[in-house]
């Protein structure tokens, strides 16, 4: 396949106007003068950046992660393919034991015999350890203090396969899980009420990154900077954002891009069930959501995930005044980091896995490529 004449976000992550070869499932050549097999593609006046990456992810399509069914994941896979998301971490909740075991199983299957779509690149498991008092839209009844040889016992029924999993540092038991977590996985600081000092010495002990920075976690203040703080002052630690302009203001999103510079953001949707759906009732975790003009809430008015996706976002995040190259490594290289994938996807560089997304200058969807197959 030969991508020809396109706008090419080369593995600087600088636009040049270059070719692009793809052979089988890998990306052979960038650059100008060569001939490659199979069909070739003019994409004069378009845009081909890297397949993009959701590393936390619950549900879309009338689907969520803790259903534990294949269909569940193959109707996400799909759905997701057709946004531009390549590659997605399905992202367990505070539930049941039971039933998280059920959704690790079920994801391991779906990994050894995948279903078409996005790639499944592990596990995120946000809860159950987390701060009852910032437990936001989890579920309060199975919200626990920090369980290594519970959470270890996961790991090894999944297969090895959780490449994040989230824990609120200030509670009992915390130190030792970060300590054994963190030689198996990603430690994330998530639903917390950590002060500055206490995120700050979780990220010394092993934590490297924080999800959805904002939300369910106290604000950033001039005295007590918080989590929120400690997370922009530490260079080494990388932050999830939600960009659908809902969970954070647009001003407080331009800010924190720019404090935490190009390499350490990361875009998610944290999207539920409701996600490419209607407004309506929908179910998460167990619990009743509420969904109007795309904000899903609680009973109690609590915020329930998103309905957004990347591609929405990175329209948002472009609108709002965040550079180009910025939101896209966002989108792409920086959650693969995240997770450990950088080696095979996230740029356009020669050996890596041609996954692609060609837009219009108005940031519409026009081809999707992921491994090296068009799918859209």
């Amino acid at each position: 396949m030969l991508l020809k004449n396109a706008e090419v976000m080369n593995k600087d992550f600088i636009l040049e106007k270059t070719d692009i070869a793809v052979e089988g499932d890998i990306i052979t050549s960038v650059g100008q003068g060569f001939s490659a097999s199979g069909q070739a593609f003019d994409l004069e006046g378009c845009i081909v950046v890297p397949g993009f990456v959701d590393i936390h992810i619950h549900g879309c399509a009338g689907f969520d992660t803790c259903d534990a069914t294949r269909e569940a994941l193959s109707e996400m896979a799909g759905h997701l393919i057709a946004k531009g998301v390549t590659s997605f971490c399905p992202t367990t909740m505070t539930v049941s034991a039971e039933d998280i075991e059920k959704a690790l199983l079920n994801i391991r299957s779906c990994m050894e015999n995948p279903p078409e779509g996005a790639t499944i690149l592990g596990v995120n498991m946000e809860g159950p350890y987390i701060s009852i008092n910032k437990k936001g839209g989890q579920k309060g009844d199975f919200v626990k203090n920090p369980d290594y040889e519970q959470f270890k016992r996961f790991f090894d029924l999944s297969g090895g396969i959780i490449r994040l999993v989230d824990i609120a540092p200030e509670c009992d038991g915390a130190d030792r899980f970060i300590e054994g977590a963190s030689r198996l996985c990603r430690v994330s600081l998530a639903h917390t009420d950590a002060n500055y000092k206490q995120a700050t010495e979780a990220f010394r002990k092993g934590v490297t990154h924080v999800t959805h920075l904002f939300n369910a976690m106290p604000g950033l203040g001039h005295r007590e900077p918080g989590a929120v703080g400690a997370a922009f002052d530490d260079g080494n630690v990388m932050a999830e954002l939600i960009c659908d302009g809902f969970h954070i203001h647009p001003a407080v999103l331009r800010t924190a891009f720019r404090l935490l510079g190009e390499d350490r953001t990361v875009i998610v949707s944290d999207s539920m069930r409701a996600a490419g759906l209607a407004d309506g009732t929908y179910d998460l975790g167990g619990q009743k959501v509420s969904v109007r003009e795309g904000h899903a809430r609680l009973p109690d008015g609590t915020i329930a995930g998103s309905t957004t996706n990347i591609l929405e976002e990175i329209r948002n995040l472009v609108s709002y005044g965040v550079p180009f190259r910025h939101v896209i490594k966002s989108a792409t290289i920086n959650p693969a980091k995240a997770v450990g994938e950088d080696r095979r996807i996230g740029s356009i560089e020669i050996g890596k896995q041609a996954d692609l997304v060609v837009l219009d200058k108005n940031l519409n969807l026009k081809l999707v490529i992921a491994c090296g197959k068009i799918v859209k």
